[in-house]
């Protein structure tokens, strides 16, 4: 082959189409090349779809009692609105009295100690690893003294830990998934969820929105906020609080004494949830070990998340008495040990050293001085609702304020207030079908925002 049929081939092998319809002369050192015109047609690329992509999947079938909760976990959700909503208002100043969360600085009298504490664990002669599961011996000879003193329940009575709701699902547990329940409608979520998920449910019922295998035991403004135990039928177990969150009611020496013979009269444990009994103002119990006959049928769980500012440094305890025993005489301490020590490895060092502090003359001091900061703004809450001509209900011994809209549904009230005023709330009816048409408000907040926020629902509402 020549040289210009090489040439030519080479460049009619890669041409275009604009080559193809010219005539085209290429001078190069005085020999010149003559492509003639060819009619070449377009050629149009088109792309096969590929086939789609499958996900792998394992054959490991998916926890149906976890597919039957409705929605996801009740604070994540207003979080998420007010995400959305901050993002939708970049500028606004989003207050929030939702979440029950202490927004207050822990007194110093107490992070001083975990401080020396964390230091010494820089040392050789401070250092410790693991403690005992139940926790260490000093606090809990410290939580029995301070809370149950003269109850007859000893140091070994009380476990240590992470946090009540922690311990509510380590309970749950121990309990498993054949026994049947009882929760104060309106509840704290955690009660309901931790049920659906061991099992212990049936399914949502969308009509009356509520679980099946659950007996719900209505609290209203009609009954006090105190269950008519005449129509609760027999359960298992009987998840109660008080001072309660979210009505902020407190049971009295009266009833609480009913709910243990009741319990009594229908062989039932009773979780008794005292995560706020330092809220209390009434001559009301603060323990439900107060009531004779109790350490037979009842246990307790507490914190110190909300005296002493610990929802993030995470430090509670669950009180199991000798005298509660299972069906066949076997203690159910016993149990709740076994479990704690498979699925727990014991609270912080640092955590249970601010615990203890928390109880020393100082930090019980300081604890209540807390507590009175956020009392002091339920009034001032409750004062601005009752102004406005609303009927409101808790703050009195706890920290929140629960506020009736009749008729109206409690997640378009708080989707209300916060497109309106940037306050986040918390809806009633995510703490159960009793809550709907409340909403509850939140004393934990700095003062500013409290009166703020007042100062925003006084011109929404007026």
């Amino acid at each position: 082959m020549s040289s210009s049929s090489l040439l030519q081939t080479s460049i009619s092998s890669s041409s275009s189409a604009f080559f193809a319809n010219h005539n085209l002369t290429f001078n190069s050192r005085a020999r010149s090349v003559s492509l003639p015109a060819k009619h070449v047609g377009i050629c149009k690329c088109v792309a096969t779809p590929q086939a789609e992509k499958t996900e792998y999947k394992t054959q490991v079938s998916r926890n149906a009692n976890i597919a039957k909760l409705q929605a996801g976990y009740l604070f994540p959700e207003v979080a998420r609105r007010r995400a959305a909503h901050l993002k939708k208002y970049p500028d606004a100043q989003v207050i929030s009295l939702g979440i029950g969360d202490t927004t207050e600085p822990i007194p110093e009298v107490i992070t001083s100690v975990m401080a020396k504490r964390a230091h010494a664990l820089s040392t050789l002669e401070g250092y410790s690893g693991y403690g005992p599961e139940q926790g260490e011996k000093p606090l809990r000879a410290a939580i029995a003294s301070a809370f149950y003193d003269n109850l007859g329940i000893e140091e070994d009575d009380i476990f240590v830990s992470d946090g009540a709701k922690c311990d509510i699902s380590r309970l749950q547990v121990v309990f498993g998934s054949n026994v049947t329940i009882a929760v104060q409608d309106p509840s704290y979520p955690a009660y309901v969820d931790s049920s659906v998920i061991m099992g212990q449910t049936g399914q949502y019922q969308k009509d009356v929105e509520k679980f099946g295998n659950i007996e719900y035991m209505r609290c209203t403004p009609e009954n006090g906020f105190f269950p008519d135990l005449h129509t609760v039928s027999r359960t298992d177990i009987i998840f109660f609080c008080s001072p309660n969150n979210p009505t902020g009611s407190a049971a009295t020496r009266e009833q609480l004494t009913q709910l243990v013979q009741f319990a009594k009269d229908n062989g039932s444990i009773i979780v008794y949830d005292s995560a706020y009994a330092l809220y209390m103002s009434d001559d009301n119990p603060r323990s439900i070990f107060e009531i004779p006959g109790a350490k037979e049928v009842a246990l307790e769980t507490s914190s110190f998340s909300k005296y002493a500012g610990f929802t993030g440094v995470r430090l509670g305890w669950t009180v199991v008495p000798k005298q509660l025993l299972f069906s066949d005489g076997f203690p159910v301490a016993k149990d709740f040990n076994r479990i704690v020590s498979t699925c727990f490895n014991g609270a912080s060092n640092i955590s249970q050293a601010g615990g203890l502090a928390c109880l020393s003359p100082e930090g019980l001091k300081a604890m209540r001085e807390v507590i009175g900061f956020y009392k002091e703004n339920t009034e001032i809450i409750v004062e601005t609702f009752e102004s406005l001509g609303f009927k409101v209900y808790g703050g009195k011994n706890a920290p929140y304020v629960w506020v009736h809209f009749p008729g109206r549904s409690s997640w378009d009230v708080f989707s209300e207030i916060l497109e309106k005023t940037h306050v986040v709330t918390t809806p009633g009816s995510g703490f159960g079908f009793g809550g709907e048409g409340f909403v509850r408000v939140s004393a934990f907040g700095h003062r500013s925002n409290v009166l703020e926020a007042c100062k925003r629902f006084k011109q929404l509402y007026k």
